[in-house]
């Protein structure tokens, strides 16, 4: 009998393709129709697996088929042209209903009460999807850790995010959002009137300020890596449409090359940054006033000289390119279809300027104040629920899980589309697709008798630490634009929202603004 250093090098060969061919059998085939058997068992109809990709070839198909038929200006019911394949497997095979994400089973969650389960996760039972080798490229961090790991970077990073911190950060909140302003009121006609796409203009705004309260004195190195954070995330979606292609990632293709080249860069610059900050800090110099001096140091009294307790290096590369996508993304989207909101409905524009000029008049927005604003606030809430930044979250069970009254074999994904519950008028109302801050006149929690009726930045322990910094840092942009503007929609404006990660105006968002 041969031993294994005596067998030839075709024999290895041959075990090693029946090991992969096997594998990939039990991958792309065995794996996708037994979860299928089950899910169609418990009464849970769907599509029919298609080998490998699954639904995505016809989910780009209908995206891409969406995308040429833009709404009407007024239109707030997005969720057919955003989520297209969705909304017509609910149409077809009802709720909860699953569709195919390669070879794994996508179930859609729209119950509120098994939202709640899902994302209160008390027994651990339901973890994050797992991210991709080029998801992990663009941002990884707290936001795709489980477990002990995602405890202690959520544990580190709270000190950064604590009220008291981000009150500091206000003066550079209102610098950022002053230069933007002025520079508006420059390229102002004699008639004091102009045009401009303002989604391009809060994309810089959010990117001045995470590179400003991200990394403080390194602003330029900051501002670079925001470039190319906003350059691999356009190349991601590119490549999402191969991601089911076995091993097409080590392929040279010119986007593979290209977004290795930019997470070199990217983790060069921050390597520097951070090893600058560290040696700050340990000579004793001050270094609290920004996210990342915030950070390095509390995870220094985290770890206490043991490197076992607290983040590596690495470890805060991750986290401070979450800062970018998070804190740029969420926030210049937001804006965005404010501006857009309060142009299809100048009322409220009104009602939230006389509010504005009540509290401050023409001076700078102090903090206090900031968060006593009822109308800004309601009108920023209905704007996220109309038009939420990131439209559905993902969870995947770890083992059988009865939810809702339905068994759900383990590996299964499970989706809670943010964008079809926002739009419920089982839970809002027949005016569920209709522009109505008053929804919130008395607080997010009595909108609605359920509290999973509205989660724009999640739920339950694992709920966006950085949505206070995103909302405060949009109530100041809103106020000093509506101190200095009024402003009402370009007739070049198209009313085409879609995604791209997260939800963008396919067109660009033109508005005419006028000095007042």
């Amino acid at each position: 009998m041969l031993t294994l250093g005596e067998a030839s090098p075709w024999g290895l060969a041959a075990v090693a393709l029946l090991w992969l061919a096997v594998w990939t059998l039990e991958w792309a085939w065995w794996t996708p129709r037994r979860l299928e058997r089950a899910l169609r068992a418990q009464g849970v109809r769907g599509t029919r697996y298609r080998l490998f990709t699954g639904d995505v070839p016809e989910n780009v198909r209908l995206n891409r088929e969406a995308r040429t038929k833009p709404l009407p200006l007024g239109c707030h019911d997005i969720t057919p042209r955003v989520l297209p394949m969705f909304s017509k497997v609910v149409e077809e095979h009802g709720e909860p209903s699953f569709t195919w994400f390669g070879p794994t089973p996508r179930v859609m969650i729209s119950d509120p009460e098994s939202i709640r389960e899902v994302l209160s996760n008390k027994f651990g039972h339901y973890g994050k999807q797992r991210t991709t080798r080029l998801g992990k490229m663009l941002a990884s961090g707290v936001v795709s850790y489980e477990g002990e790991k995602w405890a202690k970077h959520r544990r580190i990073l709270n000190p950064a995010f604590h009220h008291e911190k981000i009150k500091r950060m206000l003066p550079v909140f209102a610098n950022c959002c002053i230069e933007m302003v002025d520079r508006w009121d420059n390229s102002m006609s004699l008639e004091g009137v102009s045009e401009l796409d303002v989604w391009p203009e809060f994309q810089n705004l959010t990117g001045d300020v995470i590179s400003k309260t991200a990394f403080g004195s390194s602003y330029d190195e900051g501002r670079r890596i925001f470039q190319l954070q906003a350059e691999s995330a356009e190349r991601l979606i590119q490549a999402f449409r191969t991601i089911f292609i076995p091993g097409y990632w080590f392929l040279p293709t010119k986007n593979n090359r290209r977004m290795r080249e930019i997470e070199r860069e990217v983790r060069k610059l921050l390597r520097g940054i951070i090893g600058k900050r560290e040696r700050a800090i340990k000579n004793g110099e001050t270094s609290n006033a920004d996210l990342l001096g915030l950070l390095v140091e509390s995870n220094m009294r985290e770890s206490n000289g043991k490197a076992e307790l607290g983040m590596t290096t690495d470890d805060i590369i991750e986290e401070c390119k979450l800062f970018y996508f998070a804190g740029m993304e969420t926030t210049s989207v937001l804006l965005t279809w404010t501006l857009i909101v309060l142009s299809m409905h100048p009322e409220w524009q009104e009602r939230a300027r006389e509010e504005v000029l009540h509290h401050f008049g023409r001076t700078t927005p102090d903090y206090d104040s900031l968060n006593r604003l009822k109308t800004v606030t309601m009108i920023l809430y209905e704007v996220l629920r109309l038009y939420p930044p990131v439209v559905f979250l993902t969870r995947r069970t770890y083992k059988e899980m009865n939810l809702g009254g339905i068994k759900y074999p383990a590996e299964v994904n499970l989706m809670l589309p943010i964008l079809f519950i926002h739009h419920d008028p089982n839970i809002w109302g027949k005016d569920a697709n209709e522009f109505n801050p008053e929804r919130f006149v008395d607080g997010i929690s009595n909108a609605t008798k359920y509290q999973t009726s509205f989660f724009p930045f999640g739920w339950g322990p694992r709920i966006c630490i950085g949505q206070n910094f995103a909302l405060l840092e949009a109530k100041m942009a809103l106020c000093t634009i509506l101190q200095r503007f009024s402003f009402e929609l370009s007739p070049s404006y198209i009313h085409a929202p879609y995604t791209v990660i997260t939800l963008h105006p396919q067109h660009g968002a033109q508005i005419k603004l006028k000095k007042i």
